[in-house]
């Protein structure tokens, strides 16, 4: 299952999306996020799924690369949905004990579980056409005004790419770690709550130390490259809009004065 986390890794292929500026990428991605939250019926939610099969045909990704990533998350969305299923007040449908199955309860897990999957999905689209390097640059470019305001755009956006970069190195790691403990005669499913936690011990134990290990390599390796920062950094292939750019970016802007009617009308 760890194997099949998508957020973070970059798929190699010829696409449409892939030679977007990432500025464009990342734009997107969080004007679709936040047209998830602007809507709240299906109307919406329709147009966004057309949107999301939109880029995903245009990312030439294969499908199915794309939504294992889900299988990492299924217990977060039945325990989302669940909670919103049994918790909501309004007309019950089904009733036992304490708890009943309300019609506005189904409509909500509905579509939070519908917003989860778009949101992991449209993620990870973004990630997936773009390197760690066009993120850093794109993040970068992006946050420029907040340096009137003395704030480290250049050292915030190398974090966060390379956090992003980390995920699948990580997730790797842990599976390498399970499975050594596991021929070892670790048993992490069996047994209760408390004692599955305490299995976890001798896996995030050696977990932590690779992590340490490898931040501590990479701190090295700057420093061996005398990274200073951004302060006076030329870039060796600058970001430059281009027709396609321009077209994406009246397309977004489209989709979000759609999905803006859309949440006041409905």
């Amino acid at each position: 299952m760890l194997r099949d986390i998508t957020l973070g890794q970059y798929y190699q292929t010829e696409s449409v999306l892939h030679k977007l500026d990432p500025r464009v990428k990342i734009t997107a991605t969080l004007v679709y996020i936040v047209s998830l939250f602007v809507v709240d019926n299906f109307i919406g939610y329709a147009i966004a799924a057309a949107f999301l099969i939109m880029t995903v045909m245009l990312s030439n990704v294969p499908v199915k690369f794309i939504f294992k990533g889900m299988k990492a998350i299924f217990f977060l969305l039945l325990i989302t949905m669940t909670f919103n299923l049994l918790l909501t007040p309004g007309e019950p449908i089904v009733k036992f004990w304490i708890l009943s199955i309300t019609k506005e309860g189904i409509k909500i897990a509905a579509m939070m579980g519908i917003r989860l999957v778009f949101l992991i999905t449209g993620s990870s689209i973004m990630t997936l056409t773009t390197t760690p390097n066009q993120l850093t640059d794109g993040l970068e470019k992006l946050m420029n005004p907040l340096k009137v305001f003395h704030v480290p755009v250049h050292e915030i956006s190398m974090m966060m790419s390379i956090a992003l970069r980390f995920i699948p190195i990580l997730m790797e790691e842990t599976d390498k770690i399970m499975k050594a403990q596991m021929a070892r005669g670790a048993d992490f499913e069996s047994g209760s709550v408390i004692q599955r936690a305490k299995s976890l011990i001798p896996l995030l134990v050696p977990l932590f130390i690779s992590a340490f290990r490898r931040a501590s390599d990479l701190a090295m390796a700057m420093e061996a490259r005398c990274y200073r920062g951004g302060e006076g950094r030329t870039k060796m292939k600058p970001l430059i809009y281009h027709k396609n750019d321009f077209i994406a970016y009246a397309i977004i802007v489209a989709y979000l004065i759609i999905m803006i009617v859309i949440g006041i009308l409905f």
